[in-house]
């Protein structure tokens, strides 16, 4: 990969950085932002005054040329969101704009000359519009669920209509009625079910905001995605066809510019211990990676399910749980195979030797650091976007195995399915896996590929900043 002193540098330019106030979405734009600063941009990075605390206590502290700004604490709290996410988005729509308004026009140093925003801010948009100011909205989700819903008005209707019109559930469905690619487009992944669109799609509050989102790109002089355009290749064309301002796919854009900093944070924990040492301890691709993300927790029951399977498993395992540890603790024991901690660098423990596997919930960000560092998944997709992420993950990347398959009529996944499929995964003799393995490590080398010099992500960032900077 390039290094940051080798990356083309530009001067006198100016771009401020607007998040969706989500660990996610945040994340995903400071390692955008990295990139910028690493070619020259000066970047105000701007956060509720919560989030700057939440920041500065974590390892998405800004880097070098990133500096923060606040706005007040205008939304509901990050601790909590989860339980009226749709309320949650009503507030960002309506009562971010005005105080960041106020805030660049008290902003010192050179005006912008972009604004680099959260696709799910889309008023920034017309903010910038107002200023003569371009936008560039990135997209921290994959391409083919943005695809999905720029074609939402092709969906049948009993999709679209809460399920009014849905077949009866004796009814025999023909299974290819059930692909998305044939309603809405032939560049869609064949892999994507209409099943994977719900339940979010029967939310109408949050779809009302999902096609805010598009339609607001239109007026956005850039579209950007976290993806690369190896993984989807066929659907960044695609929408490449209908928008008049350039796609530009920049990922994986995951922390690997942080890979060498060996300063590591605990989020103010001291207790966990040195986990890289007991990684140390492992043998080559025996861990298998637990995390389910840090919006929304799966049931009690299935939690259960997941802690007992891993257990009958014997596989080894490193779990981050941020709550309901001493529940999970108390029902697995002192295996002697496993260490629970309530945080990590994840980026770098996914590229550690002995980690073989990734039991995650398909959030993006965790999809596409996954790739990066070429560990097959254990795909168990809880929300939003996720049930998408977890199909191309199992069937059109070929990376992983998709535990949603394997719900019961309830939609929990059954501890016997848990170990069978932990096994599996990290098992060095079936064929599958090792097929799987083999496919992640070509996605690896792959990703490497795209953002090292002359790669397809590195060549769209040098073309995002010559659009307004000037190279020394």
């Amino acid at each position: 990969m390039a290094a940051a002193g080798d990356e083309p540098r530009v001067r006198g330019c100016h771009i401020v950085a607007v998040p969706f106030p989500g660990r996610g979405h945040v994340n995903a734009m400071m390692n955008l932002c990295r990139l910028l600063a690493a070619r020259g941009a000066a970047v105000t990075f701007v956060v509720t005054e919560e989030w700057l605390g939440l920041l500065r206590s974590s390892s998405s502290a800004a880097a070098a040329g990133v500096r923060l700004r606040t706005i007040p604490n205008v939304i509901p709290s990050e601790h909590g969101r989860a339980a009226d996410h749709s309320g949650f988005l009503d507030a960002v729509a309506t009562e971010m704009e005005a105080p960041f308004e106020r805030l660049l026009d008290g902003l010192e140093g050179p005006p912008p000359a972009a604004l680099v925003a959260d696709a799910y801010v889309s008023w920034v948009v017309a903010v910038g519009n107002r200023r003569g100011v371009p936008v560039w909205p990135l997209f921290p989700m994959a391409a083919s669920f943005f695809f999905a819903y720029y074609h939402y008005d092709r969906l049948p209707a009993w999709l679209t209509d809460a399920g009014e019109h849905a077949p009866d559930s004796g009814e025999a469905v023909d299974n290819s009625e059930q692909q998305l690619v044939r309603h809405i487009s032939s560049q869609a992944s064949s892999s994507i079910r209409l099943s994977d669109l719900e339940p979010l799609i029967h939310n109408k509050r949050t779809v009302k905001h999902i096609l805010s989102v598009i339609s607001s790109i239109r007026n956005a002089q850039c579209l950007l995605f976290t993806t690369m355009y190896e993984l989807e290749a066929s659907v960044i064309d695609s929408l490449q066809s209908v928008y008049s301002c350039p796609v530009y796919p920049i990922g994986p854009c995951v922390p690997y510019m942080t890979l060498e900093d060996h300063r590591t944070m605990s989020n103010g924990d001291t207790s966990q211990g040195d986990y890289f040492t007991w990684l140390d301890s492992q043998p080559v691709n025996s861990v298998l990676y637990v995390s389910l993300g840090s919006f929304v927790s799966v049931s009690a029951s299935q939690l259960d399910e997941i802690a007992l399977g891993l257990e009958a498993s014997e596989v080894r395992f490193l779990w981050i749980l941020r709550e309901q540890s001493t529940r999970v603790r108390e029902l697995i024991g002192d295996t002697g195979k496993g260490m629970i901690l309530p945080w990590c660098e994840q980026l770098k423990v996914l590229c550690h030797s002995s980690v073989g596997g990734f039991l995650t919930h398909c959030g993006m960000n965790s999809t596409l650091e996954a790739i990066f560092a070429g560990v097959p998944m254990l795909a168990l997709p809880l929300f939003f976007d996720q049930p998408i992420d977890g199909r191309l993950i199992a069937e059109e990347w070929k990376i992983g195995l998709n535990l949603r398959d394997w719900a019961n009529k309830d939609g929990l996944i059954g501890r016997e399915d848990i170990a069978r499929a932990a096994k599996r995964l990290m098992s060095s003799d079936e064929a599958d896996a090792k097929a799987v393995r083999s496919g992640a490590l070509e996605w690896k080398v792959a990703s490497r590929r795209a953002v090292d010099k002359g790669g397809s992500s590195y060549r769209n960032l040098s073309s995002l900043m010559e659009m307004v900077c000037t190279s020394e």
